[in-house]
């Protein structure tokens, strides 16, 4: 595996001065040496030669940039401090961005843990740390983390199920702040061979398909009910367990086994219905 290597470029600004003043020298040499004989000549107009060559080293390197040098494919190193700069002018210099970066995949028809149908987006929020393994570990890592992004919220959408109203189970729509650090650290995982580093990740866009999303609907419906009904005859339990032990300890009344299944009976009708219950008075006795 190839790793980043930083080096440091010499200063392009003191380099112009520099192969001015070459530049100047070698063509009063040329000159000087014009009619001393044809090798001296040569010589100087190879001389001249070499330091017009050496122009083409200067390069740009913008903040937030590294610049990946290269000669005849062999990885020399990366440039990261900004500013004009000279290299050997035979080095490739690729440049690679290190801006953070955002990536939004398109809406996603997959099948949850459940089985049901949904459609998913996620937005992928990234950078390139290692500007030598995002060149030369994939083909082109823009792409990759595309693709990648998509593949792994793919599997994190099989893996849990759309919504639970189970308490224990982390689900998509129920637990974001969950979901959205499973969906990074599996994005990462993906990621790592190219020298990215996921910022962050999170689930922009969630539905039920639109051939089930009705009866999932009237599900999703059915089944907080069925939720609310049961916290509330917990409660009303306990309320009605509360008040026997109070009447019992204060000994403000003493209730048989028939009056207790009444007073109980009474009470969960009026803390469990979803009207105010209408008092019936009875002026008889209960026998």
């Amino acid at each position: 595996m190839i790793v980043e290597k930083e080096i440091k470029a010499p200063n392009g600004i003191m380099m112009i001065f520099v192969l001015l003043f070459a530049q100047a020298a070698t063509i009063a040499l040329v000159v000087a040496v014009a009619k001393a004989g044809p090798v001296f000549a040569i010589l100087s107009i190879l001389l001249a030669a070499v330091v017009f060559v050496c122009w083409f080293g200067l390069f740009m390197v913008n903040p937030k940039e590294g610049k990946v040098l290269q000669l005849f494919g062999k990885y020399v190193g990366t440039v990261h401090e900004p500013g004009l700069r000279w290299a050997n002018p035979f080095y490739s210099k690729s440049p690679v961005s290190l801006r953070v970066r955002n990536f939004e995949s398109g809406r996603l028809k997959v099948n949850d843990k459940n089985g049901n149908p949904i459609e998913i987006a996620a937005v992928v929020v990234w950078e390139v740390v290692d500007t030598a393994e995002a060149v030369f570990q994939v083909d082109d890592y823009e792409d990759f983390v595309s693709i990648q992004s998509e593949a792994a919220l793919r599997n994190l959408a099989t893996s849990y199920s759309y919504d639970n109203h189970e308490d224990e189970e982390v689900a998509l729509r129920s637990n974001p702040v969950e979901i959205s650090a499973a969906l990074r650290n599996e994005v990462q995982d993906r990621l790592e061979k190219a020298g990215v580093k996921v910022i962050e990740s999170r689930i922009s866009h969630l539905a039920y398909a639109p051939e089930i999303a009705n009866a999932m609907l009237r599900r999703q419906q059915a089944m907080a009910i069925i939720a609310a009904r049961k916290k509330v005859v917990e409660g009303a339990v306990g309320m009605v367990e509360m008040a026997l032990h109070h009447l019992s300890d204060r000994e403000i009344v003493e209730l048989d086994s028939e009056r207790k299944a009444a007073m109980v009976s009474n009470l969960l009708v009026v803390l469990c219905s979803d009207e105010a219950a209408q008092p019936v008075v009875n002026t008889g006795s209960l026998y």
